[in-house]
């Protein structure tokens, strides 16, 4: 799986609006330079966020941008969704939509197993847990594994 610029950038702009007081809007200039995320490239992303129902914005001098709701009720995957669309794709394809034929008939149920796990782990962690820096324990079990932190 492969995590885009984009989908990165809108988790950690959705983090800073999390660790923000709910209740002051942030600027999107000081999303982008307290996550150094390029100015214009955040805005976009912000706009896709304000559509998809995860952030609200405000106009004016106090104007900015705020999570519409608890960030205990958004998770990680939430973000990515909005952003980018589903979280496991092939070629741009669903796995459900997949069919194989011959020796790759087993790679429909490989796929659809990754999908489930990459659900269960970015479904499971909110913007709260990141932001307070206290994840799951079974994720932060997943890091505790040997070569878990190795680039094969």
């Amino acid at each position: 799986m492969r995590i885009s610029a984009r989908a990165d950038y809108a988790v950690r702009a959705a983090l800073q609006l999390a660790a923000s007081r709910e209740d002051v809007p942030l600027k999107a200039e000081a999303i982008a330079d307290a996550q150094d995320i390029p100015h214009k490239f955040l805005e976009s992303i912000l706009n896709d966020m304000r559509r998809g129902g995860l952030v609200l914005s405000q106009r004016g001098g106090n104007g900015g941008y705020r999570l519409a709701r608890p960030a205990e009720s958004i998770s990680i995957a939430d973000v990515i969704r909005t952003v980018d669309g589903p979280l496991v794709s092939v070629r741009g394809v669903r796995p459900p939509e997949l069919s194989y034929t011959g020796p790759a008939e087993s790679l429909l149920p490989l796929w659809i197993a990754l999908r489930s796990n990459v659900r269960e782990i970015l479904e499971g962690v909110s913007l709260a847990d990141v932001a307070s820096a206290r994840l799951p324990a079974a994720v932060s079990a997943l890091t505790d594994a040997p070569g878990a932190w190795a680039n094969p």
